[in-house]
């Protein structure tokens, strides 16, 4: 079929359905918006409180946080950087509710590459999880996983990415893990609207320009060193 005669037997379909089509309007004299004034900006994180850790589960989470991104003379360290506070505000909304997954069941465990294929959602596999991670930490070295030592973390850390940490029976223990990674490098690399990457720390080190409109003032600068400030989506991230 030659594309006129597809396109007007596309037209022909439209004209015959019965789903109603949206009127459609002419815009001139300027663009339908105004500028600077988002309908469905993100809200910017508020100051104190926690959404759903516990003081303590956040305390913990901040401690992974800082052992598997550390300080050093590029960056402030995972846990300076809110990713714990990113983490908290994302159980908290769709992403902890697993509002975007299927969530009827029936759920078998599958292979490595299919990913978690369980009944929790990632709200409930942090609480379950971290629960038993404290009760592992409680009973091995009667106290929290705050108060270990560095040395003592890393190998907690470890022996859950190689899943040689037993926290029982209906933790699994590499995914949970692999959970904490992803999140902490996400909360690591947000834009800081979303509580994590403070001052915008970990864009400024690797040169990222952040929630710029366009580079079209930057187009004749070829060659050119720019050292762009990076920009966030909030005025007060800096």
């Amino acid at each position: 079929m030659k594309r006129r005669e597809f396109i007007a037997s596309i037209a022909a379909l439209g004209a015959a359905s019965t789903i109603p089509v949206a009127g459609a309007a002419v815009i001139s004299g300027g663009q339908p918006w105004t500028p600077g004034k988002a309908d469905t900006p993100p809200a910017p994180p508020r100051k104190g409180g926690l959404a759903y850790f516990t003081q303590a589960e956040f305390d913990a989470v901040g401690a992974i946080a800082e052992r598997l991104i550390p300080a050093d003379e590029l960056s402030i360290s995972g846990k300076e950087a809110g990713c714990a506070t990113f983490i908290d505000r994302q159980l908290a909304g769709d992403y902890g509710r697993a509002s975007t997954q299927y969530r009827l069941g029936r759920f078998v465990k599958g292979t490595p590459e299919q990913g978690p294929q369980s009944a929790l959602t990632p709200a409930e596999r942090y609480r379950q999880g971290l629960t038993a991670l404290n009760d592992y930490v409680q009973q091995q070295y009667h106290k929290s996983f705050v108060q270990l030592s560095g040395a003592e973390q890393d190998k907690i850390l470890t022996a859950m990415e190689k899943n040689q940490l037993n926290l029982g029976a209906e933790v699994e223990t590499k995914q949970l893990f692999e959970q904490i990674l992803q999140n902490v490098r996400e909360g690591f690399l947000s834009d800081p609207i979303y509580g994590g990457n403070k001052g915008m720390a970990s864009w400024k080190m690797i040169g990222f320009p952040g929630a710029r409109y366009d580079f079209r003032d930057l187009l004749d600068k070829k060659g050119q060193k720019l050292n762009i400030i990076p920009t966030s989506m909030i005025d007060n991230s800096l």
